[in-house]
């Protein structure tokens, strides 16, 4: 069975065909660093990582950006809050640098790239710049807007006329200066309004910082700053190229975020932007879907606190990315109890594979039987459009196998054992990601507290005097892997 996938483009459940036979180009639309991470956001990871986990199982070299949205109102207004910085860029770097930490803790497989708004501006630009020449986009005030009429096809990913799409952009002054009310933003002339600021604060607190409107660039229209939908373009093309094969992103981005990201793509390019648009549906709590800005959140890092890491996986991945999915106290239980029976399972299987009542000789026809019966629905399953809530039914059979095999026998199939040890960890390990035998998330906490701890060792040398030393503590942090930050508001770091 190969692969089939739900495109949003098509609508239609179709077979996985990359441009190149042999590599697949994947792009998730990443998070806007205004707060921390919460359970949604998880859930767009965590199954965007067991895509690209499986198209590696299923032999393709994959190459996987994820960017970071670091420019945007509402990074901007939370500057000045607590001990956020004053900067916009200090704000994003601050969120940035929890959100890098989630996702380690979370086991998720490093993109070969997480491209910055604030680092390509300059492609933002000249993709913008593309744009009005071929007479896609037109200029109003030091601002400039792409003119949706002069595209035939916009509208066709979310299967909308522009006749009956409400008004893009919430400001009225930005709406004045548009030809038609569709008309989207590609450049922002100055900086955020004060209004957008107040809209957006966490408190009616005012705080006094450096730039309050943000950062701003110049460009051929004046100083300004990009639109939101242009980012994901200029970021996507310059390290994919002009067409990749699946762009992942939340469901309630197709419009109007991805539909302008196909218009000024296409537009820009004339050639297809994404083969395969792959859409991860809602969490949803009480009916509504989870929010920072509904404040009806859990933050991932709270979860993992509560529950761990593996039972956050297990948690997300037992509704399938194209489903919607509820969290509540009782399927956050049940998730932790399956997550206690796979592990437990495999636990059970590496301890009687490693006592001395496995057997060379013995042989469970039965217990054989289902570890091939598990690979076969595994793969059926993950060939399903990605199927994980499946793809772990079929696990944790092989779980109920191996504690039959255990509870009724005195000596154990030793091949037997072994070979569904290993679908544990080749399936469930290296495609799910689970960390089996310990949860990742203490490593890290416990790599980061020492870090820490050598950062203040070095501070207090610093404040002594002892500058060399400072800078010896630092160089062996480096020599270890440990990238080391120096800002205005203290240092900050990144593990390897």
């Amino acid at each position: 069975m190969t692969l089939s996938v739900s495109n949003t483009l098509s609508g239609e459940r179709e077979p996985f065909e990359p441009g190149d036979p042999d590599s697949v180009l994947l792009y998730y639309c990443g998070l806007t660093v205004s707060d921390y991470a919460h359970l949604g956001h998880a859930r767009g990871w965590i199954h965007t990582d067991v895509m690209h986990r499986w198209l590696e199982h299923l032999g393709y070299d994959v190459r996987h950006v994820e960017n970071f949205t670091d420019v945007n109102e509402k990074i901007t207004a939370r500057a000045g809050e607590d001990d956020l910085g004053d900067e916009e860029a200090e704000v994003a770097q601050t969120f940035m640098t929890e959100v890098i930490r989630d996702m380690r803790d979370l086991n998720l497989k490093r993109a070969d790239v997480y491209p910055r708004v604030s680092e390509h501006v300059p492609e933002i630009v000249d993709l913008i710049e593309t744009l009005v020449e071929k007479g896609y986009a037109y200029e109003s005030n030091g601002s400039v807007y792409f003119d949706v009429t002069t595209f035939e096809e916009y509208g066709k990913l979310s299967n909308q006329k522009v006749e009956e799409m409400e008004a893009q952009g919430d400001d009225s002054d930005e709406q004045g200066e548009k030809r038609n009310h569709a008309d989207f933003a590609l450049w922002k002339a100055d900086g955020v309004s004060e209004g957008s600021i107040k809209e957006h604060r966490k408190s009616d607190t005012e705080y006094s910082v450096s730039h309050p409107s943000g950062q701003t660039w110049d460009s051929p229209w004046g100083e300004g700053r990009p639109g939101w939908h242009i980012e994901c373009s200029a970021m996507s093309m310059k390290h994919l190229g002009e067409t990749i094969d699946i762009h992942v992103g939340g469901q309630d981005l197709v419009f109007p975020h991805h539909e302008n990201e196909v218009a000024q793509s296409e537009a820009a390019t004339g050639h297809q932007f994404a083969r395969y648009w792959l859409h991860v549906r809602l969490l949803e709590t009480d009916g509504e879907k989870m929010s920072s800005s509904l404040g009806n959140y859990s933050t991932v890092r709270g979860a993992m606190a509560e529950i761990g890491p593996n039972a956050v996986r297990m948690f997300l991945l037992s509704t399938s990315y194209s489903n919607r999915q509820t969290i509540n106290d009782e399927t956050v239980s049940e998730a932790v109890d399956r997550w206690e029976r796979l592990s437990g399972g495999y636990g059970r299987a590496v301890e009687a594979l490693d006592s001395p009542n496995a057997r060379t000789k013995v042989e469970d026809d039965e217990l054989r039987e289902e570890v091939e019966t598990t690979r076969t629905e595994f793969e059926s399953a993950m060939n399903d459009d990605f199927n994980t809530r499946r793809a772990l039914a079929a696990l944790l059979d092989l779980v109920t196998a191996v504690n039959r095999h255990v509870d009724e026998h005195d000596e154990y199939d030793y091949d037997g054992l072994k070979q569904a040890v290993e679908t544990f960890e080749e399936l469930g390990g290296e495609v799910l990601g689970f960390a089996f035998g310990g949860e990742t998330g203490g490593d890290v906490r416990l790599a980061e507290d020492i870090v820490e701890l050598v950062l203040d060792l070095r501070e207090q040398e610093r404040e002594a005097g002892n500058y060399e030393r400072a800078d010896a503590l630092r160089d062996e942090l480096q020599e270890l892997g440990v990238e080391v930050q120096d800002t205005d508001s203290g240092a900050s770091f990144t593990l390897p």
